[in-house]
């Protein structure tokens, strides 16, 4: 009996090992995954901002030395703004109903349009802040994100209660953000920055639970559902992260 026992005992050792190693690997995957996404991102923004930009005079002037070219007039002053600003929502709930058709390779290619999308629709950024204060804004809420992730992959309080509220604030954020559009109110909009930040601080522990939470009750899953699975997660993260970094500029963003 034991032997049994210290057979069973070195077993169970032995595959709980097997899932912390592939728990790493795993997570490594999805932080990979965002942070490339992010650089997308941050390219795409920062290249069509070039090219929406002139210092030298064009009828379409922003300030004293600032000018908009051709093509950041049609950009952001013509109707193709709707088109530009509502595009990544569209590609997003595309995404999740296509994932489950999609191989692997697939999903990713679909990830990384999606963020150079998102980029072309937050380049106004550079155009109505200053680059330090987007820089700034940048790394606080790297340190930000960094913390409260880590704090939803450590913790034992299990969050799994928060979903339903947090995803219900997330509704009433895009449903008050599209009505402000047409409003103009600043004080509705320092409401919804400042909710905003807190929604999505608590996502950000929230998913961060939960792909940790996926991959261990689904780790004997084939390789190809983990790797779509790896794909959501980063994608939430990834929403996590920009949408704070979006809420948090309104606060700290220095505007030209």
């Amino acid at each position: 009996m034991q032997d049994y026992n210290s057979i069973r005992t070195a077993g169970t050792a032995t595959r709980s090992a097997e899932v912390d190693e592939g728990l790493r690997a795993y997570m490594t995957k999805v932080y990979s995954l965002m942070a490339v996404a992010m650089l997308v991102t941050a390219g795409a923004a920062w290249g069509i901002a070039g090219l929406a930009l002139s210092d030298v005079p064009t009828p379409y002037r922003l300030g004293a030395t600032k000018y908009l070219t051709e093509f950041g007039a049609t950009l952001y002053t013509s109707p193709l703004k709707w088109v530009v600003m509502f595009a990544p929502l569209i590609m997003v709930f595309a995404f999740g109903a296509a994932l489950k058709r999609l191989s692997v390779q697939g999903a990713t290619t679909l990830f990384y349009a999606f963020a150079a999308v998102m980029g072309i629709s937050i380049s106004w950024i550079f155009v109505s802040f200053t680059s330090y204060s987007i820089v700034q804004t940048f790394l606080v809420t790297a340190i930000a994100f960094a913390g409260l992730s880590l704090y939803g992959y450590t913790t034992k309080k299990d969050l799994s209660g928060m979903g339903t509220f947090l995803m219900m604030g997330v509704i009433g954020l895009i449903v008050a953000s599209i009505i402000n559009i047409f409003l103009q109110s600043s004080a509705m909009q320092f409401a919804i920055s400042a909710i905003g930040v807190l929604i999505f601080a608590g996502l950000t522990a929230f998913d961060t639970q939960n792909i940790k939470n996926t991959y261990i009750a689904l780790a004997n899953s084939d390789r190809d559902f983990l790797g779509k699975s790896a794909i959501m997660g980063a994608l939430q993260l990834y929403l996590n992260f920009l949408n704070m970094f979006m809420f948090l500029l309104q606060f700290m963003g220095n505007r030209e």
